[in-house]
């Protein structure tokens, strides 16, 4: 089948995206991938691992228009004459979206040629955009409302030939409230492909820089809900009984000068490195000399119903999650027993846990050895199946 995959964003920059074309072109599907580009001059038509990648021109004032794609309706206007021109040119079958900011541009062009859509729901955009920097600005609580970008996925996803989410958390929550077939649900967790952990190679000089070191690692975005501020203070108390611990922090956001202000008002600048922004093949460099792997998200409707896409790359390279209590993930620690939840924001009970593992010594290898088994059941190729059926 030809599949037109929509995604309104650079690629090869979406691992989601390249993990689903991966299985979907196993199975020996044609994948033609549309996506924007935001510099002059740029490749238009690119074959990238076997996607047929077909760019658009798109200004950077243009995308900010995304963030009113539900609110006001301009942004799609703007982008259903590049998707059409994409349908046309490339005869694709069905339509699957990425996420719903260019979905009502998407199904507009669907429903005029006549092809079903599926929608793939990335995450719960209409919860966690309420935490979002822009949508609390002034501006932004004039023009725009999280409450008519839930009701306008509801309306997508009841049309949908199929809607895909990343955990049956996040079904079961959208089924509380939309009255759909749970059939057409198919959930497809951010988990990752075998190339990225297997054939291991260690960057020597990152083994020899943290040798001496008892390192945990963060990766992802650094906002403030993502609870980086528990790990810097608990820092505090853990180098009396860790004194070579180190925190790398692989990523980054416009909350950086607040966490720094942190790290200098603790005194503990040489407890944290931040490592910043990295390609996704870089990770494993670091995820090499890493010992436990952090995700301490602070609670909230989204964060429970999602995995952080860094929990999978930590398993597959053998590093114990230390994961806050938020419902979906830490459900997926303990049913495979790959590492320890404390109380989201917590302080305390965060150290006292990174304490644990730092002593008792069996109990972190037994950790370790379940990472290293569930990653042959959580990786990419197994956990695709129910992805790969909408297709057959």
């Amino acid at each position: 089948m030809k599949i037109g995959m929509i995604l309104d964003s650079t690629y090869p920059d979406d691992a989601r995206v390249t993990n689903e074309c991966a299985e979907l072109l196993k199975n020996k599907h044609e994948i033609h991938l549309f996506c924007l580009c935001f510099k002059k001059p740029f490749l238009k038509n690119e074959v990238i691992n076997q996607i047929n990648v077909h760019r658009y021109h798109c200004s950077k004032l243009t995308y900010k228009l995304s963030a009113l794609a539900n609110d006001i309706g301009l942004y799609g206007v703007i982008l259903k004459n590049k998707i059409k021109d994409f349908v046309e040119n490339s005869e694709v079958e069905v339509l699957h979206i990425h996420d719903i900011q260019i979905a009502k541009a998407a199904i507009s062009v669907s429903k005029r040629f006549g092809i079903k859509y599926n929608i793939d729901l990335h995450e719960n955009r209409p919860e966690i955009m309420k935490y979002y920097k822009h949508v609390n600005s002034f501006l932004g609580k004039i023009f725009i409302s999280p409450l008519r970008w839930k009701k306008a996925e509801e309306n997508f996803v009841k049309k949908a030939n199929k809607i895909v989410v990343v955990t049956e958390n996040a079904k079961e929550e959208l089924l509380s409230r939309v009255k759909i077939d749970q059939e057409k649900i198919v959930v497809y967790p951010n988990t990752v492909r075998d190339d990225f952990y297997k054939n291991k190679k260690i960057d020597k000089v990152l083994e020899k820089q943290y040798s001496k070191n008892f390192v945990i690692t963060y990766v992802g975005n650094t906002s403030e809900r993502r609870g980086l501020l528990t790990v810097i203070e608990s820092l505090k108390t853990l180098r009396n009984t860790i004194p070579n611990i180190k925190l790398l922090i692989i990523g980054k956001s416009s909350f950086d000068n607040m966490l720094k202000n942190e790290i200098k008002k603790h005194d503990i600048e040489e407890l944290v490195d931040f490592i910043g922004w990295i390609k996704e093949n870089e990770i494993p460099n670091y995820l090499s000399i890493s010992k436990l792997g952090l995700s301490p998200l602070h609670r909230n409707i989204h964060h429970d119903t999602t995995y952080a896409n860094k929990i999978f790359q930590y398993i597959s390279f053998g590093c114990p999650i230390v994961s806050s209590d938020v419902i979906a993930q830490s459900e997926l620690v303990k049913k495979y027993n790959i590492g320890i939840v404390f109380e989201d924001r917590n302080v305390m009970d965060l150290t006292k846990k990174i304490i644990q593992l730092y002593n008792e010594k069996d109990l972190y290898e037994k950790y370790r050895a379940n990472c290293n088994e569930s990653i042959k059941k959580l990786n990419n190729s197994v956990i695709s199946n129910q992805l790969i059926s909408i297709y057959e």
